[in-house]
């Protein structure tokens, strides 16, 4: 389907059929157009200046950013004005608080008087706040009007609002009292007040929470928007779940590159020139290269040790990787829990309670197959540890316990100690944790060898 789509519009553009390349995009879906895009990168500037003002307005908020950066530069000036100022306040605010300097300022002229202000005003917020997020178009009723005034209300000024699904109700200084869906409003009386409508059971945001905050609080309530408020109460504006949705993914996206041991990337893999990549990619990697650098370091300190007992190193890459899978485990769903509102930083403490007894379970179930496996192959001939090869499997039970044990300590606690410091949490990936349990893995291992085996192999 989608290569024949791609054939066809194609073909109306080889042969100039501008009126037919317009008939042919304003009947597809704004999602269709914007696959088009994708596929056909080279000619989306002539698409969004095809398209009817109005469709082109909902395919441009729909593109990442990267694509709407290079449309901006090459569209036509009355084009541009026309999207630009048709664009919802909150998806203009996200694409100027993107672009960076003249570009900000090319677009700010484009805007009348009103709408500038709006603009600077909800730019002036954090750039990870609620307040970036929040439209201004929404219905705002009185406690002492009827029904039939609310519907005139609505019939009024609704296509100019975000969404006519929730009315708010304020009072004379514009504070926010309720929120009442459409519907319980469309089955009352008419002459009904709507302070006789009102249940105060109100959900709203602060216009300074955090984005993440917001995502939460959409996700454990069945809602389609909710209004933003200051420190007094006062409702500022309104914000949706298609905001909320596009935020989650991006936050999601980030999380897993992070979780992967990598900046963030700024634009989709594919259009990221390879030195920024590679840069994006690098400073993490030195970092850890760094870490692992001390694991060297270690194992020079018990340089003694490996000459007398050179059995022992058989066995560091089993218990470093050990250490390090079990604390990128812990990591990985600590970080999940948190994003998910399951996990608080007071709950530091019931954390790591599960992750010790977690830990010392999973550490006597490795602990006991490398103890088994030893003995296995020393009574089956397969492979000889030599005269002191039963405590040789001692000390290998044992040091599983403590490394993953250890491992899961760490991987459970770093993402609380990154949040408790106001660091993203995604910081602290398996990468990162697995690099620091190598680096002390070693120090657990030959610090138990020495302790088993002192008067013996050692």
């Amino acid at each position: 389907m989608e290569e024949l789509l791609v054939e066809e519009v194609l073909q109306l553009i080889e042969n100039e059929s501008d009126r037919q390349l317009k008939a042919y995009l304003n009947e597809l879906n704004i999602s269709d157009v914007e696959q088009l895009i994708d596929e056909l990168p080279q000619y989306a500037v002539k698409f969004i200046e095809t398209l009817s003002t109005k469709r082109a307005v909902n395919v441009f908020r729909i593109l990442d950013f990267p694509t709407q950066e290079r449309i901006i530069k090459k569209l036509q000036s009355n084009k541009l004005t026309e999207i630009i100022r048709q664009l919802p306040p909150d998806d203009r605010t996200a694409l100027l608080g993107e672009l960076k300097g003249d570009a900000v300022k090319k677009l700010l002229i484009l805007l009348p008087d009103n709408d500038r202000i709006e603009a600077l005003h909800l730019l002036g917020y954090e750039e990870d706040s609620v307040g970036r997020l929040m439209t201004p178009d929404f219905i705002a009723v009185k406690t002492d009007w009827t029904v039939s005034r609310v519907l005139s209300h609505i019939r009024r000024y609704g296509k100019n609002s975000e969404t006519i699904d929730v009315v708010y109700v304020i009072d004379k200084d514009g504070v926010l009292l309720d929120d009442i869906r459409i519907r319980e409003i469309l089955l009352a009386d008419p002459e009904m007040r709507i302070g006789d409508l009102t249940d105060n059971r109100l959900i709203s945001l602060n216009v300074n929470d955090p984005q993440e905050e917001a995502i939460n609080v959409f996700r454990m309530n069945n809602r389609v928007a909710l209004p933003v408020v200051d420190d007094q109460n006062i409702l500022l504006g309104i914000v949706t779940v298609d905001d909320i949705l596009w935020i989650a993914h991006e936050e999601y996206t980030e999380d897993m590159q992070k979780i992967g041991g990598t900046e963030a990337l700024d634009e989709p893999y594919l259009d990221m020139p390879i030195f920024k990549l590679v840069k994006k990619r690098a400073s993490w990697l030195i970092v850890l290269f760094l870490g692992e650098m001390l694991t060297a370091t270690a194992m020079q300190h018990f340089e003694i040790e490996l000459s007398k007992a050179v059995v022992l190193s058989l066995f560091i890459p089993l218990i470093m990787s050990s250490g390090g899978n079990s604390g990128s485990q812990a990591s990985t769903l600590i970080i999940q829990a948190m994003a998910l509102g399951e996990v608080t930083l007071a709950e530091w403490w019931k954390v790591m309670r599960r992750e010790i007894v977690s830990g010392l379970l999973l550490g006597v179930t490795l602990g006991t197959i490398g103890l088994v496996r030893i003995v296995l192959w020393q009574s089956l001939h397969i492979y000889d540890y030599g005269t002191h090869w039963f405590l040789l499997s001692v000390t290998i039970f044992f040091t599983l316990i403590g490394i993953v044990l250890w491992g899961s300590l760490i991987g459970s606690m770093m993402p609380i100690i990154m949040k408790k410091l106001k660091l993203d949490p995604a910081t602290s990936s398996a990468p990162f944790v697995a690099t620091m349990v190598d680096v002390t893995g070693i120090v657990i291992y030959f610090s138990i060898a020495v302790l088993i085996l002192r008067g013996t192999l050692l």
